[in-house]
């Protein structure tokens, strides 16, 4: 049996299932045929359904249905994790993070403010504050590609189909409509234009 801090505060459904060493903080509730491996923690407020998580993951405050989580990984405060996610070995997920249908290969980091959906990330890439897959057009759901050792920057909107292979830099603030070759830097914003004193008609 896992090591409770407050086994009261928590709901844990007659099909869970513990590895050894796990640590579960209070208010976790965990449901459905989930597995929880070994040396996990839990910390306080998570909600998981229909799981699998792999060895020595740390959870804070997060919402994880119908997905796989493989070792070493760790998510949240506030995460979000949709069904049909895979999150590979040593992921770090974290605040203010939403992933639905999506693949994230093994090293990944998406730290904060994004939303990835229906993407197949390789290994090792960087995704920035308040990136955009955007993946929804109105009417039809489409996927984008990434490859290993991408830099996506903060501010990016990802707009699917599209593919951004190996190795490149997409700069922050870009916009990318157009398929990315291997090891290309990617920038596309509207330059500054600074009026000299033209504020003042506004105060």
């Amino acid at each position: 049996m896992p090591k409770f801090l407050n086994k009261k505060s928590c709901l844990i459904g007659p099909n869970v299932k513990f590895g050894q060493g796990v640590i579960i903080y209070p208010n976790n509730i965990i449901q459905g045929n989930t597995f929880i491996g070994d040396d996990c923690i839990l910390m306080e407020d998570n909600h998981i359904v229909e799981c699998n998580i792999g060895n020595g993951c740390k959870i804070h405050k997060s919402v994880i249905e119908n997905s796989q989580i493989h070792d070493d990984v760790s998510i949240g405060p506030f995460a979000r994790i949709r069904p049909n996610c895979v999150l590979k070995q040593g992921c770090k997920i974290g605040n203010f993070v939403e992933i639905k249908n999506s693949i994230i290969g093994k090293k990944c980091k998406i730290s904060h403010l994004a939303y990835v959906g229906d993407c197949e990330m390789g290994e090792n890439c960087n995704v920035g504050c308040g990136a955009i897959f955007v993946n929804y057009n109105g009417k039809t759901k489409s996927k984008t590609v990434v490859g290993d050792h991408v830099f996506i920057g903060s501010n990016c909107n990802i707009i699917a189909p599209v593919e951004i292979k190996s190795d490149s830099f997409i700069c922050a603030g870009t916009t990318v409509t157009d398929h990315v070759d291997k090891a290309d830097f990617v920038i596309g914003r509207v330059r500054q234009e600074n009026k000299k004193n033209g504020a003042k008609k506004y105060w």
